[in-house]
């Protein structure tokens, strides 16, 4: 039987973060990962990003039940099953989130965790190089495990898109990760020398240098819990069963659509679902598997009216020329995800830090790896940051091999359709500024012709999707909230010795791509399990437009 100190299930971006400061911390650790090996070239070339999320030896193909506010459709959930879990199949794109999600957070009762007190994780996590683009070094980390840089941005229609948003009035910021999120700038990416730096190159492959870590294959089925207390993790590789055992605690990672899963599977969660499904219940907790959140976006296209973007690129020869170039030197257009502007702005007046996001990329093309049919263009993915909308995660049935329902109920509320309406109209009216003039050839889509609201609402509703961020799923709060599922130190409520610490114990969405916020929040739970004394908190003060309360920019 194997046995270990702490039973850490999912290697994914916060699972790795917490296995490397155990075992840095001398503990010994068994590491469980359903997912195989993340070497391939889909995976550490960062031009290559649309290949992984839609093959299923690396994705666990999971689709939503039909959205009823998007006519039915089943979405695409994309989750990693592989090492490294999402940020080996993700965007690579770095965002901390606003310093107002963190603050939001601790008054939803997550004490401890607003943003004075996770700024410090960040800067512990980092390796951040700017390329001497104008970042904010006094907010950010340079000796940490995940190594953060920026593009080299030499494609005229990155600068562009920078240059489009200060004519129509917005900032610019040096480093949305630093003081001031709001305006427009370089992005941020998790690529090393040419490579994506995964947490599992960041942390896991370090971790399992040293003698006390290991790493299991094998799916979980669920945990083993005895009189109220986590003993171990019963797995199943092949047709055979086995439990492995943790003298301390059991520690889930497995994501915002599989903790609350294993968690159900485990008799932990609403008793009447259980019950539905012939599940002992250890706990009733009804938030397990409910306040489901994500961020919808949508891809405003324009056709270009001189070859400047990547499609030249987008043929077999070049991309052939492209991965042998990134092969021999992990140089060249192939080191690069090609997202390397973005903008935060908000809504409108009254809201007082950004709720729009924008990646900018000098080709239209999707993330399935489609290419617009008319050829060289330009595009924003574009969507709020903060819908009210909330879904949820159920059980199918008792079988921990069997997906599990997954409903986001994506724009169910009015107000999503009015912040979707906006998000298209403030893109047009940034792609009509000067710095586009020699670019633009005319709208590919929605097409110039979708102007009214309910055009509008058409098109949002056959062409939204996700943008990868679910979360929410096993919420953080004081014990005595009946919708917490674990308390600000990840402990589950109801049940001894068993943690979750991915970013499904997030209580609110945060602005931005969540690779960043999962492995921080890795970090920061690595501390409580440790029972150590937090980071000390910051006492930076972020900016917020002084005139927020008046002026949309």
């Amino acid at each position: 039987m194997m046995e270990a100190d702490y039973v850490i299930v999912g290697a994914g971006s916060s699972g790795c973060a917490v296995a490397y400061r155990l075992v840095e911390a001398g503990k010994s650790v068994i590491v469980i990962e359903y997912g195989g090996s993340d070497m391939g070239p889909f995976i550490q070339m960062p031009a290559a990003l649309s290949y992984p999320m839609n093959m299923p030896l690396y994705d666990w193909g999971y689709r939503t039940e039909p959205e009823p506010h998007l006519g039915g459709r089943r979405l695409a959930c994309p989750r990693g099953k592989v090492i490294g879990g999402s940020s080996s199949i993700n965007g690579m794109v770095y965002v901390r989130g606003h310093a107002c999600d963190y603050d939001t957070w601790a008054e939803m009762g997550a004490d401890g965790w607003a943003y004075a007190d996770v700024l410090p994780y960040f800067k512990r996590m980092e390796a951040w190089d700017d390329a001497g683009r104008g970042g904010d070094p006094d907010w950010r980390g340079t000796d940490g495990p995940l190594h953060v840089s920026r593009g080299p941005g030499k494609n005229p229609l990155v600068q562009a898109f920078v240059d489009a948003g200060a004519q129509a009035g917005y900032p610019v910021t040096g480093d949305y990760n630093g003081q001031q999120q709001e305006g427009f700038g370089p992005f941020d990416a998790t690529i090393h020398k040419g490579r994506r730096w995964s947490a599992a190159n960041a942390y896991l492959r370090p971790a399992l240098k040293r003698a006390n870590c290991t790493l299991v294959s094998g799916l979980a089925r669920r945990i083993v819990i005895e009189e109220g207390r986590a003993k171990g993790v019963e797995i199943s590789r092949g047709k055979k069963h086995e439990v492995i055992r943790a003298r301390a605690e059991v520690i889930l990672a497995t994501s915002s659509i599989n903790s609350p899963k294993l968690l159900m599977l485990s008799g932990i969660g609403p008793a009447a679902h259980l019950a539905e499904h012939g599940i002992d219940v250890v706990a009733d907790r009804a938030g397990v598997g409910q306040n489901l959140q994500d961020h919808l976006e949508l891809y405003i296209q324009m056709a270009a009216s001189q070859p400047v973007s990547l499609y030249k690129h987008w043929n077999l020869v070049s991309k052939a020329a492209i991965g042998g170039q990134w092969q021999m030197l992990k140089q060249g257009l192939g080191a690069s995800n090609q997202f390397e502007s973005c903008g935060f702005i908000r809504s409108r007046a009254g809201v007082k830090y950004p709720d729009i996001q924008f990646h900018f990329l000098p080709m239209a093309v999707r993330y399935d790896g489609q290419a617009a049919a008319e050829g060289h263009g330009f595009q924003a993915h574009v969507g709020p940051m903060r819908s009210v909308s909330r879904g949820g995660v159920t059980l199918r049935s008792s079988d921990p091999a069997e997906a599990p329902r997954i409903l986001f109920n994506y724009m169910s509320d009015p107000s999503d359709w009015e912040d979707f309406r906006t998000c298209i109209r403030l893109t047009r009216e940034i792609f009509a500024q000067e710095a586009f003039a020699p670019f633009v050839k005319h709208e590919i889509q929605p097409g110039a012709d979708v102007r009214s609201d309910a055009a509008l609402d058409d098109f949002i509703r056959e062409h939204a999707e996700s943008a990868y961020h679910p979360c929410g799923t096993c919420r953080m709060g004081r014990a005595d909230d009946p919708g917490a599922v674990v308390d600000p130190q990840g402990r589950v409520i109801g049940a001894e010795a068993l943690r979750v610490v991915d970013s499904s114990v997030f209580p609110q969405v945060t602005n931005g791509n969540l690779n960043a916020p999962s492995i921080m929040t890795g970090e920061k739970m690595a501390d409580h399990v440790l029972g150590r004394t937090p980071l000390a908190p910051s006492n930076d003060t972020p900016w917020i437009h002084p005139d927020w309360e008046t002026q949309q920019r």
